[in-house]
């Protein structure tokens, strides 16, 4: 499994990191014609919906972006793909995700983008990449973890921020 670790400096050097994401893994999904599972783990605060925010707008996201908290899950539709902004910090039981077909997102060509994939395990399929956030006084951590992403997708990656 590769792996980087980066160090991002503000608001908008974790969204760059999202919008560099978006460029690498949107066409992942469309050359495999299938779902690419990214979890998000990090405390609250630590910048998930914000890097997820920097992956819609490379997209053509213009609106509001913001965690599905209460309704779980938010589509965006794209023409051949779609992202599904997952947000699982409420959920209780991971069986609620059965009875609102969480299969069939991942079923489809698409990103799905999943804060507190903790809060649903043996639900989920197994990440594609896990990224994980942690935040100090002036920066914050994110450690990158994947089999799909190659060498040089890190160094892309690591270049563009």
């Amino acid at each position: 499994m590769g792996e980087a670790e980066i160090l991002l400096k503000g608001e908008q050097a974790t969204e760059s990191l999202g919008g560099c994401l978006s460029d690498i893994l949107v066409p992942l999904c469309l050359k495999h014609s299938r779902a690419v599972s990214v979890h998000l783990i990090g405390e609250l605060g630590a910048g998930k919906t914000t890097l997820c925010r920097g992956f819609l707008r490379r997209q053509g996201v213009a609106g509001p972006v913001k965690s599905p908290t209460y309704t779980l899950v938010e589509p965006y539709d794209f023409t051949g793909f779609s992202v599904y902004h997952f947000d699982l910090y409420r959920l209780r039981d991971p069986e609620e995700l059965e009875y609102m077909g969480v299969r069939d997102y991942f079923s489809k060509i698409a990103c799905c983008l999943i804060e507190w994939p903790q809060n649903a395990e043996g639900i989920l399929p197994a990440p594609d990449v896990i990224i994980d956030i942690s935040y100090g006084d002036a920066e914050r951590t994110v450690v990158i973890k994947s089999n799909l992403l190659t060498e040089e997708d890190f160094c892309h990656i690591k270049n563009k921020l």
